[in-house]
């Protein structure tokens, strides 16, 4: 099947628009809560630039090339093209199963969005109790906004590629890079913006153990997008002889931008008024919306800003992850578009509802196993696990499989040989060793304990 073509610019866009989402401005600032500041950011962005950014490019590098689907593009460029390294392409599942409670935290987003208009919580005893209350008691609330934010999803990725998700990704990239960098701008006049500066960027390596280091490689892949064919199946669509380095370089920079954008400007709001750093998820659902009610009406507007912003940057990231599935489908079993996004979206509405009932006060011990509910299992499956592996598949398949010529020469229009050998070093033998260790830790064959 023929794929449509982006634009350059708006596969940049279309590429960082699922870079930048919920990971960036949900996810990450309260993960620098909880692991202490900026050690934290620091392994943070060591993880983006050695493993991140090495693997993005050999992600990309395997769609660009392939100019197909994840399983006919490592079909493709595997040493034989007909070898087993077409299974690698299967990762595109992953970004389904990321969906289903992806997708109930933008419809959490959605409903926080709406409430803000008439309401904000005064106290954060007050903000806990709502939150609980959503998340415990209102199912039938849940499931109209999870069903809202697939309604969303579906409607883009029905466009295709030239008329949805890049149109979408133009006007919402944008959007959202305005309103964080307007609440900054507003954060910076606050005194508490000074102690966010010494929070997100003081060292304390006392937090500092294996966990908050498999924490800082999954969240960089979470963030990136990788691991899960989405990158792949948009650079498919990219124009030939675009430079593919400098635009991995470009997603990565605007990704680790605006993540700090909205770290900082999240800690102004929670020092300013006296709120805990490490609130976990509750940063955003809880913290953030008693901070908004302290400054009255203009509160009202930052709130409804703010959710909309992280309405964005899920969105963008949405539609990135579900595309692999359903481009996979119409290539595969010649499906339409309407069929195979259709199906893919009933598949993780329908997860994504036994996902919230495992946090619900009546159904969450009949969702809940090992002790752990259905949501965190999702979310600890593909973020700490599948998505790391899917990285460790790409980086091995480009270091270690595909002939170096090869590989030399897909690159070789775009940066110098010095520039290649330095990157080609970095997938290989820090890339590599460093997801391995991530895996390893998670299996709690290996570990480091805190300084």
């Amino acid at each position: 099947m023929k794929i449509a073509h982006f634009t350059r610019i708006g596969f940049i866009l279309a590429a960082a628009g699922s870079a930048v989402g919920l990971g960036n401005i949900w996810k990450f600032p309260y993960m620098v809560g909880d692991y202490g500041g900026g050690a934290f950011v620091l392994i943070y962005l060591l993880t983006i630039l050695f493993v991140g950014f090495s693997v993005l490019v050999a992600e990309i590098m395997v769609g660009y090339v392939g100019r197909s689907d994840a399983v006919a593009s490592f079909q493709e460029m595997a040493p034989d093209k007909k070898g087993n390294w077409k299974y690698a392409g299967f990762m595109g599942l992953t970004g389904l199963v990321i969906m289903t409670f992806y997708s109930v935290v933008i419809g959490w987003i959605l409903y926080y969005m709406t409430q803000s208009i008439n309401f904000l919580p005064e106290t954060m005893e007050v903000a806990k109790e709502g939150f609980g209350d959503l998340v415990g008691n209102q199912i039938g609330t849940q499931i109209v906004f999870h069903f809202i934010a697939t309604l969303f999803v579906m409607s883009i990725l029905l466009q295709g590629i030239k008329g949805g998700i890049e149109k979408a990704n133009k006007v919402l990239m944008p959007a959202l890079i305005l309103i964080i960098l307007g609440l900054l701008i507003y954060a910076m006049q606050l005194d508490g913006f000074a102690k966010s500066v010494e929070f997100m960027f003081a060292f304390d390596f006392s937090k500092i153990n294996s966990e908050a280091i498999t924490q800082a490689v999954g969240h960089s892949f979470f963030t990136l997008s990788l691991g899960m064919a989405a990158i792949l199946t948009y650079s498919a669509s990219l124009p030939k002889h675009t430079n593919i380095f400098k635009t991995a370089f470009y997603v990565v920079i605007l990704d680790t931008v605006i993540a700090m954008m909205a770290g900082l400007m999240m800690y102004a709001f929670v020092f300013e008024f006296g709120q805990d750093p490490s609130a976990g998820p509750g940063l955003v659902f809880m913290s953030l919306p008693t901070v908004f009610s302290q400054l009255g009406g203009l509160g009202t507007f930052f709130a409804v800003l703010f959710f909309l912003a992280l309405a964005f940057a899920g969105m963008t990231s949405a539609i990135s992850i579900v595309e692999p599935t359903v481009q996979y489908a119409m290539d595969r079993f010649k499906w339409t578009r309407l069929k195979a996004t259709t199906i893919a979206s009933v598949i993780f509405f329908t997860v994504g509802i036994f996902a919230l009932l495992s946090y619900t006060a009546d159904y969450g011990k009949m969702f809940t196993f090992g002790g752990m509910p259905l949501f965190d299992i999702l979310d600890k499956l593909t973020t700490n696990f599948l998505l790391p592996f899917g990285g460790l598949v790409v980086a091995v398949f480009i270091g270690f499989v595909v002939q170096r010529e090869r590989v030399y020469a897909a690159l070789s229009d775009f940066i110098g040989e010095t520039t290649f050998k330095v990157w080609y070093f970095s997938v290989r033998f820090i890339a590599v060793p460093a997801l391995i260790f991530t895996l390893l830790n998670l299996l709690g064959i290996i570990s480091i304990s805190k300084g």
